[in-house]
């Protein structure tokens, strides 16, 4: 019988398949006992199944390098750190050893130990990696019994679950599933925005999904209001089939805009830079017509090894992703990381109780002079290709970026010593740290160019993480307070000649453009994915108007009343 419900649309597009429900990740194992004469062959088969769940992470990862990698291979490389963690391994022989449980008995009095210890945190952050250890022990227990611990299925499935992990979604996706909907999540967690640009349709917060789907149902799915109808009738399959038609010329319209200028119905030119972190992603920002690469993220070479990557390694592929562009500029974010992923890369840095606010980004680069010099060394190498600018992440105040301008500097002269004639690249800040956006006056005349990193700052500034499902209402970059410091940014970018680009989520989302472009933005950088259709959202645009508005729009007390301008701004034009 036909019933429908109403999640979070987080991942545009429409589905319809075959339900395919998984329920929450339960280890409903009552405890059992080996002989002594059989403790060896049981420790053993804990260890093939440890062994069989690293080398099927290690797999995934490998297929996942390049355009889509970032977000999923944070998790991939988080559970691999779980799956040699010696509080789960070392605890778990010894429960086969000494206790003689049964493997897949020690893997849950283990998991309620260490969830126990999860449960206890205050930090929301960390009791959110419960779902990480849920994850990692339903693998493991998966190849002690010899099953994929992510059932396959057939093409044109829609799978049904709980919540879905970002390091999921693309083996999903291969799988043949075209549509995901969740009873929990947020639409701006890290599986939403990689679930975007997959451009596989997403519904989260469906609370009624489990309950109300069976295994088999026919399944519609809307990821763009939320809408989930099970067993639709032949009204909704007309409706279904109508949406498609129009995404198809939808689509075909879109690519007629690949030569086309990013350019307001008044004449106002908008530069439109792609975010990138591979040749791939180069390659397609240059066929798109992206004006340069506004962000190209380098840690990637770091998190993809256990020693550092040498000068040359990286001038290879920073040379690459300069030539690729073709004379467009490339701009390389300095390396991003911090303690809890440096170490990883033999930075060796003590544990922090919150690694989102410790030693990261130039924080680190400072700290460890030498890795930081390497890179730069590289980065300017580079520049004798084609235009270069360099980006500084995290910065805070102005003393680090006159650190850092020093630091270009000595090497540049290091590159010419050696024969290579380069200039001094531009020097950009990301502004994302709320110390940086309110005194931005303090940094104009120290940067060449700012990019605003919406994600961080919408989360620092609200004091919200954007992946606690429970404060998922909580974290809008609508909210009035960061409208109004994007609006005090780009105003003193525009004071001081400095260009200002948003390269946050916030510039992937066509439907926010016109109130970017209405604070005075004129460059986004976004994944190329998006690229064409913000573009046709700006050709729809008329500049002088949205800037003749703005002053309502700061003016807003309520995210109510934001929304409210954003359907305005729509029906205006």
């Amino acid at each position: 019988m036909k019933h429908a419900f109403v999640g979070h649309g987080a991942s545009r597009g429409l589905a319809l398949g075959r339900a395919r429900v998984r329920l929450p990740h339960a280890l409903e194992v009552g405890e059992q006992h080996v002989p002594a004469a059989a403790v060896e062959a049981e420790a053993a088969r804990l260890q093939a199944a440890l062994e069989a769940a690293r080398a099927e992470m290690r797999s995934l990862r490998e297929k996942l390098q390049g355009a889509l990698s970032r977000e999923a291979i944070e998790f991939i490389d988080l559970h691999a750190l779980l799956l040699d963690d010696p509080e789960l391994v070392h605890a778990l022989d010894t429960l086969i050893r000494q206790e003689r449980y049964s493997a897949g008995y020690a893997l849950r009095v283990q998991r309620d130990r260490l969830a126990a210890v999860f449960e206890r945190m205050d930090d929301p952050y960390l009791k959110s990696r419960l779902d990480d250890l849920d994850h990692i022990i339903g693998r493991i227990h998966a190849h002690l019994h010899r099953r994929d611990p992510l059932p396959r299925g057939t093409a044109g499935e829609v799978l049904v679950c709980d919540n879905v992990a970002p390091s999921e979604l693309a083996q999903l996706q291969a799988q043949g599933v075209v549509a995901v909907v969740s009873a929990a999540g947020s639409p701006l967690s890290h599986s939403a925005i990689l679930a975007r640009s997959l451009h596989l349709p997403l519904v989260v917060g469906a609370a009624d999904a489990l309950a109300r789907t069976n295994d088999g149902d026919v399944v519609m799915v809307d990821g763009e209001t939320g809408e989930v109808v099970v067993d639709p009738d032949a009204s909704d399959l007309r409706r279904y089939h109508q949406r498609e038609q129009q995404e198809a010329r939808e689509r075909r319209d879109l690519e007629r805009l690949r030569s086309k200028p990013t350019r307001t119905r008044d004449g106002v030119d908008i530069a439109l830079y792609a975010n990138a972190e591979s040749r791939e992603d180069v390659a397609r920002a240059h066929a798109l017509g992206a004006a340069g690469v506004g962000l190209f993220r380098t840690e990637f070479l770091f998190l993809q090894r256990t020693e550092l990557p040498d000068e040359d390694e990286q001038f290879q592929v920073y040379r690459d992703a300069v030539l690729g562009m073709s004379g467009r500029p490339v701009t390389f974010r300095t390396l991003d990381l911090g303690a809890d992923k440096a170490d990883r890369t033999g930075l060796a840095l003590a544990n922090e109780d919150n690694p989102a606010l410790g030693v990261r980004g130039v924080r680190l680069s400072l700290l460890y002079d030498r890795v930081f010099d390497t890179q730069l060394r590289a980065i300017v190498r580079a520049a004798a290709y084609g235009p270069v600018r360099v980006l500084v992440p995290m910065v805070s105040c102005r003393e680090e970026v006159l650190l850092v301008r020093r630091r270009l500097r000595r090497a540049v002269a290091v590159v010419r010593r050696r024969g290579t004639a380069v200039e001094m690249p531009p020097l950009g800040a990301m502004i994302e740290v709320p110390a940086a956006a309110i005194g931005v006056y303090g940094l104009v005349d120290a940067v060449d160019f700012m990019s605003v990193g919406t994600n961080d700052l919408v989360q620092y500034l609200l004091a919200v993480d954007r992946n606690n499902d429970a404060l998922g209402d909580l974290y809008s970059p609508l909210h009035p307070g960061v409208l109004r410091l994007l609006a005090h940014v780009i105003g003193a970018g525009e004071q001081s000649g400095t260009p200002v680009a948003v390269c946050g989520e916030m510039a992937n989302d066509p439907r926010l453009a016109p109130l970017l472009l209405a604070l005075g933005l004129r460059e986004f950088s976004l994944h190329p994915s998006g690229l064409l259709e913000l573009r046709r959202m700006i050709r729809d645009c008329r500049h002088q108007d949205l800037r003749a508005r703005a002053a309502k729009l700061l003016q807003a007390r309520d995210r109510g009343a934001i929304e409210r301008w954003l359907v305005q701004a729509d029906a205006h034009g």
